[in-house]
């Protein structure tokens, strides 16, 4: 059976060092990464595709509203790729949906990159039109889901809490290294998640602590990667 490493990461647009945020993501070795606040304005490709050839990584959708993007791993294949903007809220940033059909080692899954809002209602609208979005893809390409992203909030709120009686909340379900996603500078909250079926086995999940990547992990963006370690069951 194939184990799957998922990267859920918020790079802040590549505005911080972009040689160690490549450094980080080449040690995680991902097969798939799940990115929040993609570069979505100057050169907005050009900076995507820089940073998929330093990770040697493929850009799967490149799509530049809401500054979503998914990227496969040497041994991941894209079967399908969708793009979707969330329903607008007046005075906030628009939000969207990225998902892809993904097929690593013969095991196929449907992988989605999420960032949700500061502000509690539409955070939790908004979550309840992505999990109706990935019913619809599982259904239709009878795969398993996993949610990846920066939710904006911390367990024991009601989007989380939403999400986590979907879905398996990856850390709770098989801790693994640190939980504190943000800041990168100073840790203290778990504001991003992997969210999965229970047609995946979560085998561990968390931040990595290896000292090298702790070291760089204040240099390269301001929140810090979420890696799990799946199994298509």
């Amino acid at each position: 059976m194939a184990t799957i490493r998922l990267l859920s990461y918020n790079i802040r647009s590549m505005r911080d060092d972009r040689a160690a945020l490549a450094r980080v993501i080449r040690r995680l070795e991902p097969d798939v990464a799940c990115v929040q606040e993609a570069p979505r304005f100057a050169f907005w490709l050009r900076k995507r595709r820089w940073l998929a050839r330093k990770t040697s990584l493929g850009l799967a959708v490149r799509s530049r509203p809401a500054g979503l993007e998914l990227y496969a791993g040497p041994r991941t294949a894209l079967l399908h790729r969708r793009h979707r903007l969330l329903s607008p809220v007046p005075g906030l940033h628009r939000r969207g949906l990225v998902l892809g059909l993904l097929e690593v080692g013969g095991a196929r899954l449907v992988a989605a990159s999420v960032h949700l809002d500061l502000a509690d209602r539409p955070r939790l609208r908004h979550a309840e039109e992505i999990a109706a979005e990935l019913d619809e893809a599982r259904e239709h390409f009878q795969a398993p889901v996993v949610l990846a992203g920066d939710i904006n909030e911390e367990p024991g709120g009601a989007t989380w809490d939403f999400l986590a009686k979907r879905f398996s909340d990856g850390f709770a379900t098989a801790p693994s290294g640190q939980g504190a996603t943000y800041s990168a500078t100073v840790p203290l909250t778990r504001i991003d998640g992997v969210f999965a079926d229970s047609g995946i086995e979560i085998v561990r999940c968390g931040v990595p602590d290896e000292p090298e990547l702790l070291a760089d992990y204040p240099l390269a963006t301001d929140h810090r990667p979420l890696l799990a370690e799946l199994r298509v069951r």
